[in-house]
């Protein structure tokens, strides 16, 4: 598979003065919005609603906090409020970090993976059963 990048906003849902707006890696195989906690401050104050041991791709453990809620926009999908993961992340060598846009959010916002076309698209329908 190849990657999937896409644009994201996100707001704090009590003072809308404090947002990030960042590209994200989109991993279905993820829950969450995970990013680094060194950029958990930006946002202002939100609410710590858990601590959740997480595994990672290499399957080791680590704790996160799960925080929120937080306004979420993705690209050209609909808003919508979710939570966010933050754990401690190592930038890589250009010093960068690879925020992980996660299934929860992209199923809010009514967007779906094109394996083919490499890109978000609008979800037609939502399934209820």
């Amino acid at each position: 598979m190849g990657r999937i990048v896409t644009q994201v906003k996100l707001t704090n849902f009590v003072d809308p003065h404090k947002t990030l707006s960042m590209s994200m890696l989109v991993d279905t195989g993820a829950a969450y919005i995970t990013l680094p906690n060194a950029w958990r401050d930006s946002l202002g104050e939100i609410e710590q609603l858990a601590e959740l041991e997480v595994e990672m791709a290499d399957q080791s453990h680590r704790t996160g906090s799960v925080c929120g809620p937080l306004r979420v926009k993705i690209g050209g999908f609909r808003p919508s409020m979710a939570e966010v993961l933050f754990l401690d992340m190592q930038p890589d060598e250009e010093g960068e970090y690879e925020p992980i846009l996660g299934y929860i959010a992209l199923e809010q916002a009514g967007a779906a993976v094109d394996m083919l076309g490499r890109r978000l698209v609008h979800v037609k329908r939502v399934d209820l059963k």
